[in-house]
């Protein structure tokens, strides 16, 4: 069985592979000027796999370790983590309704349509608030649980 400095090692760079993933798939929809479905579609081929890089890790290796370690920064790493996660979820609340819309509105398919998306309907500034808020919420609360991660693991495996 592998040692857990190896374990800990891979578990870092799967998590820190996620970044290019998670940016490049920002950088997508930020340089967008229309949302089709393709650029959806495109923009999830690279946050799907950024996910399963940073999930994999956090499910198989730190969940189950957790209660075991819990004081200093791995208290704190672990609330900026579950944070992340559960603003991502708010995130997905948004998403969901939002795709479901402007398919209904075949604005995927049809983008040249001149339509305002609130138009769409009455709850959907409210959709795309929960959609910005979790977004962004989740990047900065992964990023901060990366480097108390990375600190950690720099301290614990590299340093001592």
């Amino acid at each position: 069985m592998a040692s857990e400095s190896t374990i800990a090692t891979i578990a870092a760079l799967m998590v820190t592979a996620s970044l290019p993933f998670y940016l490049y798939g920002a950088w997508i929809m930020i340089d967008a000027e229309v949302v089709t479905w393709d650029v959806l579609v495109y923009h999830l081929w690279f946050i799907v796999p950024g996910l399963i890089l940073n999930t994999i890790p956090v499910v198989a290796w730190m969940l189950p370790r957790l209660l075991d370690q819990l004081r200093g920064v791995l208290v704190v790493h672990a609330i900026l983590g579950l944070q992340a996660y559960a603003l991502l979820a708010f995130a997905l609340t948004g998403i969901v309704r939002i795709i479901q819309v402007k398919r209904d509105a075949d604005l995927y398919e049809n983008p040249s349509q001149d339509v305002d998306l609130n138009d769409l309907h009455p709850d959907m500034g409210a959709w795309r608030g929960r959609l910005r808020v979790g977004v962004f919420g989740y990047v900065i609360f992964w990023f901060l649980a990366w480097l108390l991660g990375l600190y950690q693991f720099v301290g614990r495996y590299v340093l001592g």
